[in-house]
């Protein structure tokens, strides 16, 4: 496998998970009331909780994204 094929694969992978984080932060901002009220049925869980796991998940799945797509990406685009 050479580097081309490893350029294009995490530029594929950063374009699809920048989308994904995007798309939920997107969801997230535009209706924050929404997920709290299907997982309040079945959880019992205050609204401050709810935020702050929202909140940890996406900052979590930011700090994936940036570890393990765009960083490989960059430096591929460095040595290639």
């Amino acid at each position: 496998m050479g580097i081309d094929t490893l350029t294009t694969f995490f530029m594929w992978c950063t374009i699809i998970n920048g989308g994904l984080y995007i798309s939920c932060v997107a969801l997230v901002m535009s209706s924050p009331d929404f997920g709290y009220r299907i997982h309040k049925k079945f959880f019992s869980i205050s609204r401050e909780t709810f935020d702050m796991v929202v909140y940890a998940i996406l900052g979590f799945f930011k700090i994936i994204f940036l570890a393990f797509n765009l960083v490989p990406y960059v430096a591929l685009l460095i040595i290639g």
